[in-house]
Order: C-alpha cells, then structure tokens, then sequence
C-alpha cells in the first residue's frame, strides 16, 4: 500500500512542474461570420487602419480567438482570385489583474514582437457597453459576440491611440 501511495505522490509533483502550453501569440487567420453557421476569410479590405480586430470562429486557435491588433504590422495570405487573407494571432477571454499571467505566450510559432506585447486587456467595447448591448439587443449580440461575456483577451499592449473592435 505505501508504495502506491509513494507512487502516487511522486505523479503528483512531477506533473506539478509541467508547464501548461497554450497557443496564445500562435499565427491564425482571421475569420467573420458567413453564411449560415460558415464562416468567411477577413480580407485586407475588411479593415480599417489603426483597429483591433477580434476574430471569433478561426479554427486555426484552441479557443477559436484570432486577433490583429492595432499595432501589429498588416500580414496577409494569398487564397486565389486576387485575395489576401489577413493574418493574426491566437487569443483567449482572460481576466484583468489575475495572480498569475493568463496571457503568457508558450507556443514556438509566435513572433517575438507579439510574444514582447502580449497582456489581458480589453478589445471590445467596454463592460457597461458589452452588458447594455446583450440585455437591448440579444440577438444581435449573440450573433457577434457569441457567449463572450467580457471584454478582455490576450492581445499586444496599446502603443497608439486608437483602438476598436469587430
């Protein structure tokens, strides 16, 4: 029984020093809703210069959050027929002044210049207008939105002074 037991605790505290990856700061492909429950490629066209953008549904990220932020450099791929899909990076909800950093980039195919920037803050409209928009229009805020509930994600640190969201 005490060798069990000794077994046991032993699993306990190496698996208590391994380190959770995520794919937080991982390159993605912003998509928008589609037609239906489909989704279709953002397009440099789709945005506007100085923006953030907040991508749900990109299949490309574990908690199918893609983000372009609006200091990071435009970066596109060619999908066929003279259009360019823009990319991003992987994101996820996460909680302002958390003990621990809910936005640490593990993932080896993130960029140093996100990986230098990345903290939890806020992307979409404020909490006060999140929480006015979901109780006068639910609908419409499911449709964008989702189940989302707050307005912070992972995404690089604000250098300039316009930020928005999508």
């Amino acid at each position: 029984m005490s060798s069990r037991l000794a077994l046991l605790v032993s699993a306990v505290l190496l698996c208590g020093g391994c380190k959770v990856t995520s794919d937080v700061g991982k390159p993605c492909l912003l998509v928008k809703k589609g037609t239906g429950s489909d989704t279709a490629p953002v397009l440099e066209g789709d945005l506007n210069a100085g923006q953030d953008f907040i991508s749900f549904g990109s299949l490309d990220c574990e908690d199918l959050v893609c983000v372009k932020d609006a200091d990071m450099a435009l970066e596109t791929v060619d999908i066929g027929n003279g259009q360019k899909q823009v990319k991003g990076y992987c994101s996820k909800a996460c909680l302002e002044n958390a003990l621990q950093d809910p936005c640490a980039v593990t993932d080896p195919e993130a960029s140093e210049s996100v990986k230098s920037r990345m903290a939890c803050r806020p992307l979409l409209l404020d909490q006060k207008a999140l929480d006015d928009l979901r109780q006068s229009d639910p609908a419409t805020y499911k449709g964008t939105f989702g189940d989302n509930n707050s307005p912070f994600f992972c995404a690089g640190k604000a250098t300039s002074a316009s930020s928005g969201g999508n």
